[in-house]
């Protein structure tokens, strides 16, 4: 898939393409959805498919500070969006400048002039422009205007209620990642470089990866049982589709995510156990899967008792895996 990161580096697509535009925020399973029928059609156009999402998102350049916790960052959105066989991602710095263009402009100057959409598809409630006075409306007759098609995405529902990014939050807060996994259509994962930290793990017995999560919120805390993956260790994964030639590996342990209030911890941090590995893993890109949520993260009065109880945890733990 090709990253096309700002409109300045978007060069004009003189073929034209077939699009969507969204945060698509987890890439969950509705969004895969969405993105499936995108490549369907793109094959039978014979044109390449469009993904444009916007850095940062617009509700956090609006209101960083009420904005919710994202639940992917961008380069784990683009690996989903990737595997879903997308051609292309269009990444617009959403910014001061973005946000003063008007819809008229955005549709002739963006859809039209640079990327020659002749197929795009929008949820029915989508809004752009400055003041949000475009919407799907304006997209219909913009379409008949300038020759190309505009459609609906029908809204995707798992046990009769509709799958959003906000109801994977809300499966996170409450531990339930069963519901979370089939939100999602995999587990919920975070991948990051594995940096050193004060190694204090390792005096009371538990060594850590310690992984920075580089966001002030995280959409899951707590501690979980966990599966590794990595390419760099030949921990193979497979993000979305099974494909048997291609074997799944990976390294169980558990893991802390949150802010480590019994040593006062100032930055979110990821920090993950492993059972049974003994090697290096500092500068690795890895992928952590969350399978199941043992406890929330809590303030030990000794650094004694936070040891006690990662022992229950690692049986805890065990014991999920053993099933």
């Amino acid at each position: 898939m090709e990253i096309i990161r700002g409109l300045h580096n978007l060069q004009q697509q003189v073929s034209g393409c077939v699009a969507t535009i969204g945060n698509f925020d987890g890439v969950h399973a509705g969004h895969q959805h969405i993105l499936t029928q995108l490549h369907a059609r793109a094959r039978a156009m014979n044109l390449p498919s469009m993904v444009i999402t916007f850095e940062p998102q617009p509700q956090e350049f609006f209101s960083a500070k009420s904005a919710p916790a994202r639940l992917t960052r961008f380069r784990d959105k683009a690996e989903v969006i990737a595997d879903c066989a997308i051609d292309k991602l269009l990444v617009i710095h959403f910014n001061e400048s973005f946000s003063q263009l008007s819809a008229d402009y955005f549709v002739q100057h963006i859809l039209v002039a640079k990327l020659a959409v002749q197929y795009l598809q929008v949820g029915d409630d989508f809004q752009f422009g400055k003041g949000r006075s475009g919407n799907f409306i304006t997209l219909l007759e913009s379409g008949k205007k300038f020759a190309f098609v505009v459609e609906n995405t029908p809204t995707f529902a798992l046990a009769n209620e509709r799958v959003s990014s906000t109801r994977i939050r809300q499966a996170l807060e409450t531990g339930d990642m069963e519901l979370t996994r089939q939100l999602l259509k995999r587990p919920y994962w975070m991948s990051g470089h594995v940096q050193h930290g004060a190694k204090r793990g390792r005096t009371i017995g538990f060594p850590t990866a310690n992984v920075p999560l580089h966001r002030d919120t995280p959409a899951v805390s707590g501690v979980f049982a966990v599966r590794l993956w990595g390419k760099d260790l030949g921990l193979c994964k497979n993000i979305i589709n099974s494909d048997a030639k291609s074997p799944q590996q990976g390294l169980n342990g558990i893991a802390n995510i949150g802010f480590r209030p019994t040593v006062d911890g100032q930055k979110g941090l990821l920090e993950v156990h492993l059972f049974d590995f003994k090697g290096d893993l500092y500068g690795k890109l890895v992928h952590v899967d969350f399978l199941h949520k043992i406890r929330d993260e809590i303030k030990f009065a000794s650094f004694e008792r936070l040891k006690e109880q990662i022992l229950n945890d690692v049986v805890e733990a065990k014991a999920y895996f053993s099933q």
